[in-house]
């Protein structure tokens, strides 16, 4: 596989259980190269997320290999930062203590943390104060919007600089105003700290306007069944959202993910013959 991709998944298949279990991955690959922003769109059940997890190392892939940074992944490594749907904050922390949190976790942050705290107090901060949070260090979880838990969630998964961003429906149970404003503190995001970034998402539109490239799963058992190039140039304002190139771009995505779910559905009337 190409050597410059700074994630690579070859023809991966991923089986829930023994033998006979659920078949969640087959033949899929993938690559995304340095610096660049990925998402995956497909139909619900996919394995959209299982992807991610075994991308993350958390789980091992049945068959094919997962390479992350040039190294085969066996298991949970320190090149990812995660955040999901919930942004499972610690009450008990403040929001500082929390976006801190993979600092006592990860090497080397971990063995420097007591000695170069107020270091990694400032970067913590300046990243609050990049996603509008600036003041909000000293407040407790229950104290925030769900669409400011987000955001600190965001900065929690890039505190210890990982070169890989994992996204998995980070902003899937937000409304649609707060989500776009987030749309655009990601764009902020990566174009500054420029991470290789996956994100899975139901949103066509949160798709097209944050990635360099979509990529489609079929139904499952997943694999990628198509891919588009995203053609608009950065910064991307939320007015074009509303532009017909943006819209055909949505709208052909649409089209793949309509074929796979039928796809899906001929292959269980099939089954029940």
């Amino acid at each position: 596989m190409n050597g410059s991709a700074f994630v690579e998944v070859d023809n991966v298949a991923m089986r829930y259980g023994l033998e006979g279990g659920t078949l969640a991955l087959e033949n899929c690959s993938l690559k995304v190269q340095p610096g660049e922003f990925v998402s995956v769109v497909g139909p619900s059940g996919c394995g959209k997320s299982t992807l991610m997890r075994l991308v993350t190392g958390l789980w091992p892939a049945t068959e094919g290999h997962v390479i992350v940074a040039g190294r085969e992944v066996w298991g949970p490594h320190s090149e990812a930062g995660m955040a999901f749907q919930n942004p499972i904050m610690l009450p008990w922390r403040t929001i500082l203590d929390n976006v801190m949190l993979p600092l006592e976790v990860v090497e080397p942050h971990r063995g420097q943390l007591r000695a170069q705290r107020q270091m990694y107090e400032d970067k913590a901060l300046k990243l609050l104060a990049l996603v509008g949070l600036k003041g909000y260090d000293k407040h407790y979880p229950h104290e925030l919007s769900g669409g400011m838990q987000q955001r600190a969630s965001l900065c929690r998964a890039l505190i210890h600089e990982p070169r890989l961003l994992m996204l998995d429906e980070p902003f899937g149970a937000l409304d649609v105003f707060t989500r776009e404003d987030l749309w655009l503190e990601l764009q902020s995001l990566c174009t500054t700290l420029k991470p290789s970034v996956i994100l899975v998402t139901h949103d066509l539109r949160e798709a097209v306007f944050l990635a360099d490239r979509v990529l489609v799963m079929s139904s499952r058992p997943g694999r990628i069944i198509a891919e588009r190039t995203i053609p608009f140039g950065r910064p991307r304002s939320l007015d074009d959202l509303y532009t017909a190139p943006y819209q055909a771009v949505v709208q052909d995505l649409r089209v793949h993910i309509s074929a796979a779910r039928q796809a899906e559905r001929a292959a269980k009337e099939v089954a029940h013959v």
